[in-house]
């Protein structure tokens, strides 16, 4: 269903094509690439590869996006944060890759979002003069990426009354003013995996949910199917890692030292329901910042922290207690009326797989991706961040394509836009409602098209929960309220709307499992 150039096959995600796939599978039959991992990296590996014309087969333990693709800021990054600490090159191929996703991947997933630092007296003019110089910087990045002022508008000073009409909770007590920068914003991070594991499909790759690789060598794998226990082997000409933090499973040379990232969920009218992103540096830091995030369903989120996360890795990071207080007092410093406890209706964790290095504190070790190859063959894409994802993937499957001596075709993903891709500037011609265009795109009108049904919480339609199901590889309950609408993030959303997911599974026709 791209709009831009049509795929080959249907990328529909669903319980029967998945029945049917997994019976191919054990068939036999050839494979090229077997992906292990169905966050972003393994969803673009998958679609880099399916578009080459290799038979691809992506297998998650879970479900898409289950991870730590799920938890980020909800960001697509220009690369700005690492010119402070010297990653030039990191900050470059962030604005590109974030130009890409702008303008021709994802245009309907992203937004650009003008990011607002408040300037108190005393020490203002320099604080003003230090923010703004590294806008500066980043909309060079911006330039050289060649991202169009109508997309990322120019940064600049603002006035004290521009600042509180953007920012309506903003404390303005001694405010002076402000900086505004830009940067792109993701709807969802998680509808981002979902895309482009559906367009992946829509390739010809078999993407299979609720599927464990057990063990991997380089040319093949033990697999078990989580619904009915059934293990088969499979054989593949290259098998890739591509499993984030827990990357060392599969190949004992990787060493991933986590960082855990913690975000606040909050009512959005407790921050004026403003639609920029509210900074506060990190006292004490030169290149942290605590910030909001516009989110749907009328929420905000908060954060973020970046700290140590030892030991082996949980299937789901938690907020901890300390975290939340740190996130409260940071923000707090430039609300008019702080934040507490009793503001925080939900929060969310996720480990960031950096490459372990030498360095005091996480936010200092590099963001940069490796592509790794084991004793055993296993390929392994590591580190790097979600903006990036394009070029990771492009990597890890050159490396595949070098150590197996595949023959494919040129990488195509700098070109090829996501299921429900249309030009930002053409949104409006949608035929369905603003707010399904805003979430699906292109996709919008058959969604509204589906039939009718219980509502979620939110506003959330029946229509898209049968979407999830019909379409987006939702198998259970959770996948539709946790990865495909994001409900399950406050408690309250969630116990809300089971009842209404249960019953889109009832209209596709299928059980949850």
């Amino acid at each position: 269903m791209t709009v831009w150039g049509r795929t080959p096959h249907s990328t529909a995600l669903t319980a029967a094509r998945r029945a049917r796939e997994l019976d191919e599978l054990a068939a036999g039959g050839d494979i090229d690439v077997l992906v292990i991992g169905g966050g972003i990296t393994g969803a673009g590996i998958a679609l880099d590869a399916a578009s080459r014309g290799l038979r691809t087969v992506l297998v998650e333990k879970h479900d898409l996006a289950y991870g730590t693709s799920r938890f980020s800021s909800k960001l697509v990054h220009g690369g700005l944060r690492y010119l402070a600490t010297g990653q030039f090159a990191i900050a470059q191929e962030s604005a590109l890759e974030r130009h890409l996703l702008m303008t021709r991947i994802a245009p309907h997933l992203t937004r650009p979002l003008a990011q607002i630092v408040p300037l108190y007296a005393p020490g203002h003019l320099a604080r003003g003069v230090y923010i703004g110089t590294g806008y500066a910087l980043g909309d060079l990045l911006r330039l050289t990426a060649g991202t169009s002022r109508r997309i990322l508008p120019d940064p600049g000073p603002i006035s004290a009354r521009t600042v509180m009409r953007l920012a309506p909770a903003v404390r303005r007590d001694r405010l002076r003013g402000g900086v505004r920068g830009w940067d792109g914003q993701l709807l969802d991070d998680a509808r981002l995996v979902v895309a482009v594991a559906r367009t992946a499909a829509g390739y010809g790759a078999r993407v299979l949910t609720r599927l464990e690789a057990v063990s991997a060598v380089g040319d093949g794998a033990v697999l078990r199917d989580a619904v009915t226990g059934a293990e088969l082997a499979v054989r593949a000409r290259a098998v890739v890692n591509a499993t984030g933090v827990w990357a060392g499973r599969f190949d004992d040379g990787v060493h991933v030292q986590p960082s855990r990232g913690t975000h606040l969920v909050v009512d959005a009218a407790r921050l004026g329901l403003a639609d920029v992103s509210l900074t506060a540096p990190v006292p004490g830091s030169s290149s942290r910042f605590v910030f909001s995030v516009p989110a749907p369903h009328r929420r905000a989120y908060i954060g973020l922290t970046d700290v140590p996360a030892p030991g082996a890795p949980p299937e789901v990071a938690a907020a901890t207690d300390a975290e939340v207080d740190e996130l409260l007092d940071v923000f707090g410093g430039v609300l008019q009326e702080p934040l507490r406890r009793s503001d925080v209706i939900g929060a969310f964790a996720g480990l960031r797989p950096l490459l372990a290095g030498h360095a005091d504190q996480p936010s200092d070790l590099s963001r940069r991706h490796a592509v790794l190859t084991s004793s055993s063959g296993v390929v392994s894409v590591v580190g790097g961040k979600l903006t990036t994802f394009r070029r990771m993937a492009e990597d890890g499957v050159d490396a595949a394509i070098r150590h197996a001596g595949l023959v494919a075709g040129e990488c195509r993903t700098r070109v090829l836009p996501l299921v429900g891709a249309w030009p930002r500037e053409r949104l409006a011609e949608v035929a369905a409602p603003s707010r399904l265009v805003r979430r699906y795109g292109a996709e919008a009108a058959f969604v509204a098209g589906l039939g009718a049904g219980p509502a979620a919480a939110c506003g959330v339609t029946a229509q898209e929960l049968e979407w999830a199901v019909r379409v987006e590889g939702a198998l259970g309950i959770d996948d539709v309220l946790d990865r495909r609408t994001r409900l399950g993030l406050v408690s309250a959303d969630r116990d809300a709307s089971r009842s209404a997911a249960a019953s889109a599974f009832e209209r596709a026709g299928v059980s949850p499992i």
